[in-house]
């Protein structure tokens, strides 16, 4: 967690000269970074519901357990020795606070339909603003901290674009989700502010999510009920209740389907913790695939972006610098580092940092290491460089293959 959180998180990954460092090489092997997060698991836990519980955060990541490159166990760090942090009043405190930081330092926010960008202006290959209903905005720069492949396609001609609508179709997504927002009248027992369901197969989940997409036959679940911790999202005596079914993307979404599942949960849910629930829903709504799709143009109506699998992480990720315009970044959950509330805010933190430097150097390339490995790649040492990246890359490709020989 330390050496992801303090350096590779934060690196633009722009180019594979970035990654070519003694230090890097050696953290791959001593951190088994490149050996799957089941292996990982089990090599640390053989209790069968200790391996679900160290394995169920992966499974928004992209991928099961047995694909998921180990480095992603950071997240299990994070969770059980830094704890799980809420914000007084609910999640949208934290983006509210960030925008009262932003407006003090001058930020103007505009806001609501009439502002949603139709195109970004490029002359040349340099942007110049951004068109909406509301008029032309001049830009020095532009980051794009929408869905990627949505600004890619729709606010940009096809000979500026990173990537073909073909290349978008290749990228394995992560999943989407069917979501309830519940309010219960009455209090409700057995249930904590985080409640995890484990009682069906997590193996068989992450097929129907990943080999085989479909609607689960037997999903597991998450209950959230934030108002056993903070008061202030309820009425007195009753209950916020959030479920989130992880679900594969792309999927046909249906009222019936959505109906189809909240009888599945509501039945598990009161199985469990031995209470009616059902009847004392007052409030209920649905969001999945087609509401990320409308209200986020969200790819494929996912929730969490790209798949985290090795070949969809660093430098195999889309690009958070244009290629083609020479003053265009993306931020947000396509782009490094990846999906999640963190991992986007840290984006927005690289985009904003490659800009800066932009702006103070005239050029879009990232200096420090990753400048500084770059010319060594262009320098007359090359064949050795390029030896060692093939090494490495030979190397990695042995421990994916077989993960339980130690090297």
């Amino acid at each position: 967690y330390r050496v992801s959180m303090s350096d590779y998180v934060k690196r633009p990954s722009v180019s594979l000269g970035e990654f070519i460092d003694l230090r890097m090489v050696r953290e791959v092997f001593r951190l088994d970074m490149l050996k799957s997060q089941a292996g990982h698991v089990r090599s640390f836990f053989k209790h069968p519901d200790l391996v679900k519980m160290m394995e169920w955060p992966v499974l928004f990541l992209g991928g099961a357990p047995t694909s998921v490159p180990a480095m992603y166990s950071l997240m299990n760090y994070a969770a059980i020795v830094l704890g799980t942090h809420y914000p007084d009043g609910g999640m949208l405190k934290v983006p509210l606070a960030m925008r009262q930081v932003a407006e003090e330092l001058g930020v103007e926010f505009k806001l609501g339909e009439r502002y949603n960008v139709n195109r970004i202006c490029v002359e040349g290959t340099q942007a110049n603003g951004v068109e909406t209903q509301a008029g032309f905005f001049y830009a020095d720069f532009v980051v794009a901290a929408g869905d990627y492949h949505h600004v890619e396609q729709c606010l940009l001609p096809p000979q500026l674009r990173n990537y073909t609508p073909e290349q978008w179709d290749r990228y394995t997504m992560s999943p989407s989700s069917l979501l309830f927002f519940l309010g219960v009248n009455k209090r409700l027992r057995n249930l904590r502010h985080h409640n995890l369901f484990f009682d069906e197969s997590l193996e068989v989940h992450a097929t129907e999510i990943y080999d085989a997409p479909k609607w689960p036959s037997k999903p597991l679940f998450y209950v959230c009920v934030q108002s056993v911790t903070d008061t202030s999202t309820a009425p007195k005596d009753m209950e916020n209740v959030f479920v989130l079914i992880p679900l594969a993307a792309g999927l046909e979404d249906s009222e019936s389907m959505r109906d189809k599942y909240f009888d599945i949960v509501m039945e598990r849910l009161e199985r469990h913790t031995e209470q009616s629930v059902r009847d004392s829903v007052i409030v209920k709504r649905s969001y999945a695939m087609r509401d990320f799709t409308q209200d986020f143009s969200s790819y494929k109506g996912n929730a969490y972006g790209l798949a985290n699998t090795l070949m969809q992480t660093a430098v195999f990720k889309p690009c958070i610098r244009s290629h083609k315009v020479n003053n265009l970044y993306f931020a947000g959950q396509l782009t490094v580092p990846g999906p999640g509330v963190p991992p986007a805010i840290i984006s927005g933190h690289i985009a904003a940092t490659l800009v800066a430097r932009h702006r103070d150097t005239g050029r879009g390339v990232a200096s420090g290491p990753s400048q500084v490995a770059l010319l060594v790649i262009k320098a007359p040492a090359t064949p050795f460089v390029l030896g060692f990246l093939v090494l490495f890359l030979v190397m990695a490709f042995f421990i994916m293959m077989f993960p339980s020989v130690k090297l």
